[in-house]
């Protein structure tokens, strides 16, 4: 089947769905695989319990008259999507970089949403499912959409703009993640810089924070729209103060009048985020009061820099993602939080491949030579490069969340972060 046989067949149904357990009624299934799944074993399923048609790609599988086969599934899903995109003369912004895209699509889309329908990708599916999945949400009545781009390898966001031809784009930073997978912060700067690369032969524009010494010498001659602590910014911020909540002043280049905004968001490290969503509101002529109101409005969720106040404890939780940059940021802001009693439960940071000892030490000593003195570690590394007198060590979330509860902690601050896969979400529960 071609893309055009593929499509005829996405116009007849409602949805697109990749998961039996969740099969829409007039679907359109599509069989993917992965390491612990194959999805052309439930194709059959998916249509009798409601889907349309299915696409497969094990002929084998294609044993009825509303099953078709293609090569390969996730190519298909992939290519539908971009010849989807390309019947929408809209603006798609891409966005990506090592922190804070999450957080800054969320803002960016609360921006827009003030006076346009939009699609914009849901929590992180950022891959090469989920861009295709979000643009495919894309119909008659969207008017802007905001795509985010994961990575984890090179070469990664080059495909990801293939196949949604974004005409903006927006890199948050560049710091040390995934090294494992981009070899080097080098390989991390040349993959997220691929959006600049694919812009620049489609006419696009970017928008820049020029604070970015990194990004303002990979933006070559691309058209852009800045933002940062210059006066002479499209949109300028300033007086940047988190206690624990971060606010802030902006103004644009062309009205000289400062705004107060006050976030739910906490942290400085959030200054530049929060910008991109204002530089991004003004340029698409969002009124000043609609920014405000939508930023000032928004709260955090998914363990991204949450304040949760229980009711022994208040806990920030920034336990969804964790990397060198990030880290330093994080407590850094924490050592300077005026709060009483201030605890670090700090995990593992994966895929730092063979800068990984180095890097836990680093943090390690950072941490030691501050001024809280109640610390608990968690993961094998931080156990491994830890001395186990100086600070509480455990080797995962059960461990902690045993000792825990026997030992509960009463009255204290506690800064909660680590990647993802170390679980520490899961002390919400007991503390």
């Amino acid at each position: 089947m071609n893309k055009e046989d593929i499509y005829n067949l996405y116009l007849k149904c409602k949805t697109i769905c990749t998961d039996t357990r969740n099969i829409a009624k007039d679907s359109f299934f599509i069989a993917l695989k992965g390491a612990h799944f194959n999805g052309n074993l439930f194709a059959n399923e998916a249509i009798n319990k409601g889907s349309k048609f299915a696409l497969v790609d094990e002929k084998q599988f294609a044993n009825n008259e509303n099953i078709f086969y293609v090569q390969n599934a996730l190519t298909a899903l992939q290519d539908l999507s971009q010849y989807h995109r390309n019947k929408f003369d809209i603006p798609v912004i891409a966005i990506t970089g090592t922190n804070g895209k999450t957080t800054t699509k969320e803002l960016i889309s609360a921006v827009l949403q003030k006076k346009y329908n939009i699609v914009h990708t849901k929590g992180n599916f950022n891959n090469h499912i989920g861009v295709p999945l979000t643009l495919l949400e894309i119909n008659k009545t969207t008017e802007i959409a905001i795509i985010e781009m994961g990575a984890n390898h090179q070469g990664e966001i080059k495909t990801l703009c293939n196949i949604a031809l974004p005409n903006y784009g927006l890199i948050t930073n560049i710091g040390k993640a995934h090294i494992e997978g981009f070899g080097s912060l080098e390989g991390v700067l040349n993959t997220k810089t691929e959006m600049y690369r694919f812009l620049e032969t489609k006419n696009g524009k970017i928008f820049i924070n020029t604070d970015n010494k990194l990004l303002r010498g990979k933006k070559n001659n691309l058209p852009y729209i800045d933002y940062g602590k210059n006066e002479n910014n499209f949109v300028t911020g300033k007086n940047p103060q988190s206690n624990p909540f971060l606010s802030l002043e902006w103004k644009t280049k062309e009205n000289s009048n400062w705004n107060l905004l006050i976030t739910n968001l906490v942290g400085n490290y959030n200054f530049e985020n929060v910008l991109a969503a204002i530089c991004i509101g003004i340029f698409f002529k969002v009124n000043n009061e609609d920014i405000t109101d939508a930023i000032s409005k928004y709260i955090p969720t998914n363990n991204r820099s949450q304040i949760i106040k229980s009711a022994n404890n208040t806990l920030l939780v920034d336990a969804y993602n964790a990397n060198p940059t990030s880290m330093n940021v994080a407590l850094d802001n924490f050592f300077e939080m005026k709060a009483d009693n201030k605890v670090l439960i700090i995990g593992d940071m994966l895929e730092l491949g063979k800068d990984s000892d180095i890097e836990h030490k680093i943090i390690f000593n950072k941490i030691l030579n501050s001024n809280i003195k109640e610390v608990y570690l968690v993961g094998k590394t931080f156990c491994n490069i830890s001395d186990n007198k100086t600070f509480r060590t455990f080797n995962n979330i059960t461990e902690i969340l045993s000792h825990f509860k026997e030992n509960p902690l009463t009255n204290k601050h506690i800064l909660i972060k680590a990647s993802h896969g170390i679980h520490l979400e899961k002390l919400t529960e007991v503390l």
